[in-house]
C-alpha cells in the first residue's frame, strides 16, 4: 500500500477533522476558562527520633521505615478524616494524600484544594490528627507522665552537676592535706561523692529513656504546610492540546471508517483494482436545469465539453474489433448518467467531422429524445415492427452530423424486438451507412443489455462517481465478458467539481475563460485534461472511415433502406 492512499482518506474528509478539531478546541476552552485555579500545599511529619541522632542504629532506620509506611496507611483511613473534618467543622476534605519520602522516615501529606487557605490548614490539621493516632498521643494522662519525667530529669540533671562540684572541691583539697587520718577520709568522701554521682548518671539515663523524645514509635511534625500563592493547575493549554489530539483522532479514525464501508467507486484506481479496465474518460457534474445532453454545444469553452473531447479521442485507440464502428454505452443503474454521456459523446463526435447515429436502446425507459429536444414517437420500435422505414423513423437533429433513432412507442416485450433478426439487419445498415453507431442501452444488469452486447460487440461503461458499487462493476464485467463483449474502456462521470484531483494529473494546463460559472461551466481557470492515452492500436473510429462498405453505403444509401425496410 502507497503511502498516498493510507494519507488520502484523510485529505478527502479533511473538512470533517478540521471542525472536529476546532469544536474540541472551543468547547475544551469553555470548559476551563470555567475551572478554578488549583493550589497544593504539604506538611511532613517524622518518625522516631533516628533522624536526629549522630549515630543512629540500623535497628532504629528500619523500624523508622517501616512504622513509616504504616502510618501513611493510616493518614488516608477514615479515622483521620473524620477527626480532621470534626476539628476543622467541614463537611467534607479536600482531595489529599499521604506517601513515604523514599528511604526516609518522613511522611508527606498533600492537599489540593481551589482555595489556598483551606489546604493549608487542613494538611495542618492531618498532620495533627495523625500525630494523635501515635503512641506518643499527648493526651491528659500521658501529659502528666511526661511532665513528672520532665521534672525529674531537671533534678537529676542539678543533682549530678552538684556532685560533680562537690567531687572538684573534694580533690583540691586532697592535694593540700597533710595528716595520714584527713588524707584516708578525704578519699573516703570523695569515693562515695563517685558513687552517688554514677547512681544519678543511671538514674538520668533511665528516666530519659522513657521519656517521648526518644521514643521510636513517635511522631512529631517536622514541616508545618505554607499558604500556596501559585496555582499549580489547570493547565489549560495542555487540556487543551490532548482534546484536540483526541478530536483528531477521533474524526480520522472516522474517516478511515466511512471510506472503509464505502463500497462504491471513485478513483481510477477502485477501477482497475475491481474491474481489471482502463480509465478513457474524466467528466464532472453537469450542474444546472439546462440540457443537459448538448452542453458540449452549448458550452464549447468549458471543461466538461474538453473532457467529451478528450474522451472522443482516446476512444480513437483501444483495441477493438477491426470491422465495428459501433459502440454500446451501458452503465449499473439509471442513476449514474449514461444517457447524458452518450448524447455529449456523439455530439463531441458530430463536431468533429464524424457523420454518427445516436440510438436509444433502453426501450423501458428510453430519455435520449428529451436530452436532445425530439419527439419520441416513432423510433426503434417502429423500425423492428415493420410499421416505418429507417429513414422515417430517424429525426435530424439541429448538430451538423448527428441524426438520432429514438426508442419509439414502449412494449411490453423489448427484450424480443432487440434479439430478433431484423435488429441485427437494422444494425448492419446502422454500421455502413453511418461512420459511428453509438447504442444507448438499459442498465447492463437487465437482460436487454446481454442481447445488444453480443450484436454491437464494444461497449463503453459508464461509471457514476461515487454511486456505483464494486460489486456491481465486479458483475457486470463478468456479464459483458461471459457474452463475448468488447469493453474498450470506463467513464468516471459525475465527478464532484470540489474534487480538483482528476484534473491535476495529466500531461499539460489547459487555460479556460472564467466565464462559465453561470452557465454550467467550471469557474477554474487552469486544470490539466487527459487529451490522450498511450494505447496501442487504432480503435472503432479510426478504422470506421477507412470501411469501404461504408463508403458505398454513402453512396447509395436508398438500397440498404429498401433491404431493411423489406
Amino acid at each position: 500500500m502507497e503511502i498516498r492512499q493510507v494519507v488520502e482518506p484523510l485529505l478527502k474528509w479533511w473538512k470533517l477533522i478540521l471542525v472536529a478539531c476546532l469544536l474540541s478546541a472551543v468547547s475544551s476552552f469553555i470548559v476551563v476558562k470555567q475551572q478554578p485555579p488549583i493550589y497544593q500545599t504539604k506538611s511532613a511529619v517524622v518518625i522516631g527520633r533516628a533522624v536526629y541522632e549522630p549515630n543512629p542504629s540500623g535497628g532504629e532506620l528500619g523500624l523508622a521505615n517501616q512504622l513509616a509506611a504504616y502510618y501513611a496507611d493510616i493518614a488516608e483511613r477514615e479515622v483521620v478524616r473524620a477527626n480532621t473534618m470534626q476539628a476543622l467543622n467541614l463537611t467534607w476534605l479536600p482531595e489529599y494524600t499521604a506517601a513515604v519520602v523514599p528511604n526516609s522516615q518522613i511522611i508527606e501529606i498533600s492537599v489540593t484544594d481551589t482555595d489556598p487557605a483551606r489546604a493549608q490548614i487542613v494538611a495542618n490539621e492531618l498532620a495533627n490528627q495523625l500525630v494523635l493516632q501515635s503512641p506518643s498521643n499527648p493526651d491528659l494522662q500521658e501529659q502528666k507522665r511526661q511532665e513528672f519525667i520532665a521534672g525529674q530529669l531537671l533534678l537529676l540533671e542539678e543533682q549530678i552537676q552538684q556532685t560533680l562540684d562537690e567531687i572538684s572541691t573534694k580533690e583540691s583539697e586532697l592535694g593540700s592535706l597533710n595528716s595520714a587520718r584527713e588524707i584516708t577520709q578525704a578519699q573516703t568522701d570523695l569515693s562515695i561523692l563517685r558513687q552517688k554521682l554514677t547512681t544519678l548518671q543511671t538514674n538520668y539515663a533511665t528516666m530519659l529513656n522513657s521519656s517521648t523524645g526518644r521514643a521510636s514509635n513517635s511522631l512529631s511534625i517536622l514541616e508545618p504546610a505554607e499558604l500556596p500563592v501559585k496555582p499549580i493547575g489547570p493547565n489549560r493549554m495542555m487540556f487543551i492540546l490532548v482534546s484536540i489530539v483526541i478530536a483528531l483522532l477521533i474524526s480520522g479514525a472516522a474517516a478511515y471508517l466511512i471510506e472503509y464501508l464505502d463500497d462504491t467507486i471513485k478513483t481510477p484506481e477502485d477501477v482497475n483494482r475491481v474491474m481489471k479496465k482502463p480509465v478513457i474518460g474524466y467528466i464532472a457534474e453537469i450542474e444546472g436545469d439546462g440540457n443537459k445532453g448538448s452542453f458540449v454545444h452549448d458550452q464549447p469553452a468549458s471543461l466538461i465539453a474538453e473532457s467529451f473531447r478528450a474522451l472522443r479521442v482516446n476512444l480513437e485507440y483501444p483495441h477493438v474489433p477491426a470491422s465495428s464502428n459501433m459502440l454500446l454505452v451501458v452503465s449499473m443503474s439509471q442513476t449514474e448518467g449514461k444517457s447524458v454521456i452518450a448524447a455529449n459523446l456523439a455530439v463531441s463526435m458530430a463536431s468533429g467531422g464524424k457523420r454518427v447515429v445516436l440510438v436509444d436502446a433502453d426501450l423501458r425507459r428510453p430519455s435520449l429524445h428529451q436530452y436532445l429536444n425530439l419527439q419520441n414517437e416513432r423510433g426503434l420500435i417502429d423500425v423492428l415492427n415493420g410499421s416505418l422505414p429507417l429513414d422515417q423513423a430517424i429525426s435530424p437533429t439541429e448538430y451538423e452530423n448527428l441524426q438520432v433513432l429514438a426508442a419509439g412507442p414502449l412494449v411490453p416485450n423489448p427484450t424480443d424486438f432487440l434479439n430478433s433478426k431484423k435488429m441485427d439487419q437494422l444494425l448492419g445498415e446502422l454500421s455502413r451507412r453511418w461512420d459511428c453507431v453509438l447504442v444507448d442501452g438499459p442498465p447492463i444488469l437487465v437482460t436487454d443489455t446481454s442481447v445488444l452486447a453480443s450484436k454491437v460487440n464494444s461497449a463503453l461503461i459508464v461509471i457514476g462517481y461515487g454511486k456505483t458499487r464494486k460489486s456491481q462493476a465486479v458483475l457486470a464485467v463478468k456479464q459483458l465478458d461471459r457474452i463475448g463483449a468488447e469493453i474498450v474502456g470506463v467513464v468516471l462521470n459525475r465527478i464532484p467539481r470540489s474534487n480538483q484531483k482528476y484534473y491535476k494529473i495529466y500531461h499539460y494546463d489547459y487555460g479556460l475563460p472564467d466565464k462559465t460559472a453561470n452557465s454550467g461551466g467550471l469557474s477554474i481557470r487552469r486544470f490539466k485534461i487527459p487529451l490522450s492515452f498511450n494505447l496501442p492500436k487504432p480503435g472503432f473510429l479510426s478504422r470506421a472511415a477507412s470501411n469501404g462498405t461504408a463508403q458505398a453505403a454513402k453512396q447509395n444509401p436508398s438500397s440498404e433502406s429498401e433491404q431493411i425496410n423489406t
